[in-house]
């Protein structure tokens, strides 16, 4: 199934294109940005990284039907990426997402939450969600708080910070259902 263009109160989520990673390059390669990002992500970010990433990877794991990504955009500027968000058919990692610090704390990762979700669960139909994160990483805590995730289990994780204690998030289908239906 093609990712199709989603939308919120103030966002475009478009799609992820070959053509999406010009900006990447330029907005990702901040510290507070990649700390709390799978080890996997290179640190200090090379050039050419993004265009890799997204060819390589996220496009790969779209056209396998195992990943579905998005760019986020303001409705405001919607030339303008702000951020990434994901869903991926990996066992306990089926969430990611990033955003440009300027962007932060206004909500925009909720609305992105929200958006994803719910096609997760109702057009996807998955019967769970499980979303990782640094101990450390409040903010991300938060969003999975407020969508009605709980916390399932602690473990060891490996960023580009370095190990740190990792929480696991889950909702399902029927919790969210009952929740935002």
């Amino acid at each position: 199934m093609a990712t199709p263009e989603l939308d919120t109160a103030r966002l475009l989520l478009k799609p992820l294109t070959s053509a999406d990673a010009a900006q990447i390059q330029c907005v990702f390669p901040r510290w507070e940005i990649v700390r709390y990002l799978i080890a996997s992500v290179p640190w200090p970010y090379p050039q050419g990284a993004a265009q890799h990433y997204v060819d390589n990877v996220a496009l790969a794991a779209s056209r396998a039907g195992e990943g579905w990504f998005w760019t986020l955009r303001r409705k405001a500027e919607p030339d303008t990426l702000i951020g990434v968000i994901c869903l991926m058919a990996t066992p306990d990692n089926n969430r990611g997402f990033w955003l440009v610090p300027e962007w932060q704390g206004q909500g925009y990762m909720s609305e992105a939450c929200h958006a994803v979700n719910d096609y997760w669960f109702n057009v996807l139909g998955r019967e769970v969600l499980r979303a990782p994160k640094a101990v450390v990483n409040v903010r991300s805590k938060k969003i999975s708080e407020r969508s009605g995730m709980r916390l399932v289990r602690l473990q060891k994780g490996h960023y580009v910070a370095g190990e740190l204690d990792t929480e696991l998030w889950e909702i399902t289908r029927e919790e969210w259902n009952a929740r935002h239906g």
